[in-house]
């Protein structure tokens, strides 16, 4: 369960991302709304995971799921670079995730 409610925790994390993005684009209202109900839900969701998963684990694991989603977004979203060594990269990161879920 700790798991789920981390990796939940990191999908949220990009949407508050995603709120910064909308903020910058002009849609200031909106974008806090989706600010602070993307990071809100995340950190409660964080701290719930971090009662079982070590913090060293849960947090390099949130911030992956992080980087790696706000990326993605970007991409498919707000036309950023699609660059191949930009997606090795990405790739590495998820399998770093991967890899700590497995030694934990």
């Amino acid at each position: 369960m700790s798991w789920i409610a981390l990796i939940i925790a990191g999908l949220f994390e990009v949407v508050g991302v995603t709120g910064i993005q909308m903020i910058t684009n002009g849609n200031k209202r909106s974008g806090f709304t989706v600010l602070l109900v993307g990071f809100v839900i995340s950190f409660t969701l964080l701290s719930i995971a971090m009662e079982v998963i070590p913090l060293g684990i849960a947090y390099a694991v949130w911030t992956g799921i992080g980087t790696v989603g706000s990326a993605l977004v970007g991409m498919i979203f707000y036309n950023e670079s699609k660059d191949r060594l930009r997606l090795v990269f990405i790739g590495l990161v998820i399998i770093a995730i991967v890899g700590l879920r497995l030694v934990s």
